[in-house]
Parts: C-alpha cells; sequence; structure tokens
C-alpha cells in the first residue's frame, strides 16, 4: 500500500499489529506528544514498526529517523516528509 500521507490512525495500527500495547496505555487519548517509552514501546517495538511502515508504504526509513522520532508525533513527521520524496 502506497499513500500520500501517514496518520496518527496508520502508526496506531502498525503500532498494534505489530507489538501489541499495554493494558495500562490509552493509545486512543491524546498521544501525540508523548514518549514511545511512556507508551510502553521499546527500541525493538519500533524498529518492528519501521519495517512495517517501509514494507506498507515503499520509503525507506534512516535509523536516525527511528532513534530520533522519540514521540507519535516525530515520527509521523518523519515519515510525510520521506513520503513527500518519494512521490
Amino acid at each position: 500500500m502506497s499513500a500520500d500521507r501517514f496518520t496518527l490512525a496508520d502508526l496506531k495500527r502498525i503500532l498494534l499489529e505489530g507489538a501489541g500495547a499495554d493494558e495500562e496505555v490509552d493509545l486512543d487519548g491524546d498521544i501525540l506528544d508523548q514518549g514511545f517509552e511512556a507508551l510502553g514501546y521499546e527500541s525493538l517495538a519500533l524498529l518492528e514498526t519501521g519495517g512495517r511502515i517501509e514494507r506498507e508504504y515503499d520509503i525507506t526509513l534512516d535509523d536516525s529517523v527511528l532513534s530520533g522520532a522519540t514521540t507519535p508525533k516525530a515520527l509521523i513527521e518523519a515519515v510525510n516528509a520521506q513520503l513527500a520524496v518519494s512521490t
């Protein structure tokens, strides 16, 4: 699947498919600026998430994107920047 925009809903879906969710975390709340660690996602889960995003959206994300994007908002912005370059 290739798309023009990557949204919070897309990220939530991919996170849940790849790593599940901590029962203590409400992904339906305002999570854009919360750190991934606070949401229960460690670096391994983010690597899996990055791989899923790359395959689904047919893009390549630098390792620095995944290590530097510490919040959902930052990751969404990075993915959308890459999508803009790829189109």
